[in-house]
């Protein structure tokens, strides 16, 4: 497996004051896939491309983002369709190049959900038997029926 490219600067988006923004070189994403902000590139293809997450939560964290701008998977039901085979071919290539046991797939949709560029990615992140994983903080919530939510969600 050959990296897509072989330089070692990487650019940290919460230093970029325009990382929130749209298109072009507003968007920290598309100038990393236009070339003008260099990353840690693993892999790429004509619809996507993956770097490595310069703030990771484990070693190897990677980010596939669509080389089309789109702000999130709430924008374009197709996008995230469109770059799952570039995510399973770095989930691959996470397992194994780097002996991972298995990996965390995530897409934060919006600010309340921790999206904080405003640019369509899926978070890519190797975990190992060695670790605790990722663990779920769940709140306590008075809960409705279920009957209740399901016919609320199909009406």
């Amino acid at each position: 497996m050959r990296c897509a490219q072989q330089d070692s600067r990487c650019v940290d988006p919460r230093r970029t004051e325009n990382s929130g923004k749209r298109r072009g070189m507003d968007c920290l994403f598309c100038s990393i896939i236009s070339g003008d902000v260099e990353s840690r590139q693993v892999a790429s293809d004509d619809v996507s491309l993956a770097f490595l997450d310069v703030s990771p939560a484990q070693e190897g964290h990677t980010l596939v983002v669509p080389r089309h701008h789109v702000t999130s998977a709430l924008d374009d039901e197709g996008e995230l369709a469109r770059i799952m085979p570039m995510v399973t071919k770095v989930a691959h290539i996470l397992v194994d190049k780097l002996g991972a046991s298995g990996v965390n797939l995530l897409v934060n949709s919006g600010t309340v959900a921790g999206q904080s560029v405003d640019h369509l990615h899926v978070h890519v992140i190797p975990r190992y038997e060695s670790e605790p994983g990722m663990s779920h903080v769940r709140t306590q919530l008075p809960m409705r029926p279920v009957d209740e939510i399901h016919a609320q969600l199909c009406s």
